[in-house]
């Protein structure tokens, strides 16, 4: 978890510099909400194909491209990555079925 933690001050440290050419985080926030979003959802979709294949490498790497576009989207919209891992503290013990079931009520 010391990893998440660290890259999240990373990524908000490189979009307080406010650069697009300072670094690659500074350049996805400058494009805008919607690049990061589909960032994301790219990363998201190697992550299945690579899962699909042979290699464990590939499904590892793609994991990180994942996690890694997660939090740039949270920071682009204010969410620490805190909020996130008090709500999956929140649903821990509680069947998936249950979860997913409260949310659709």
């Amino acid at each position: 978890m010391d990893t998440l933690l660290r890259l999240e001050h990373t990524i908000a440290a490189r979009l307080a510099s406010g650069e697009p050419g300072s670094s690659y985080v500074a350049q996805l926030h400058a494009r805008g909400l919607p690049v990061i979003a589909r960032k994301l959802g790219e990363e998201a979709v190697e992550a299945i194909v690579a899962a699909l294949g042979p290699e464990r490498g590939d499904l590892v790497g793609e994991a990180a491209d994942v996690l890694f576009h997660l939090l740039v989207l949270l920071a682009a919209k204010d969410v620490p990555l805190a909020e996130v891992l008090a709500e999956l503290d929140r649903r821990e013990g509680t069947s998936g079925l249950d979860e997913k079931a409260s949310r659709s009520a």
